[in-house]
């Protein structure tokens, strides 16, 4: 298990749906809980909101799948479950990109 990894976490109240590890490697290799970001489980049929990035084949999903920024999610690593692929190196500067501006945080 490592940062960028997609699995598949069952979200209270949201059900299962792909989900982003975004969690420093340390706290992967060490902790019992990561941050994780969570994405749409129905094929993309829109283009992405401000705080979203479209994902697809390239990382491993079978459909273009929205990647929400602008909420982290604290989730135990042992419910995590089926490994759908690892987001690839352009998408994980726009999702870094779309973390800061969701939260407000300016990078100088």
């Amino acid at each position: 298990m490592k940062t960028w990894d997609i699995y598949t976490y069952d979200f209270e109240r949201a059900g299962p749906h792909p989900a982003i590890i975004v969690s420093h490697p340390d706290r992967v290799a060490r902790a019992p809980a990561v941050n994780v970001l969570i994405c749409t489980s129905q094929r993309a049929s829109r283009p992405p909101n401000e705080n979203e990035v479209r994902l697809n084949g390239a990382d491993g999903l079978d459909w273009e799948t929205l990647c929400r920024c602008d909420m982290l999610w604290l989730v135990e690593k042992s419910k995590l479950k089926q490994k759908r692929g690892t987001v690839s190196p352009i998408r994980r500067r726009q999702i870094v990109n779309k973390i800061n501006a969701a939260m407000g945080w300016k990078l100088v």
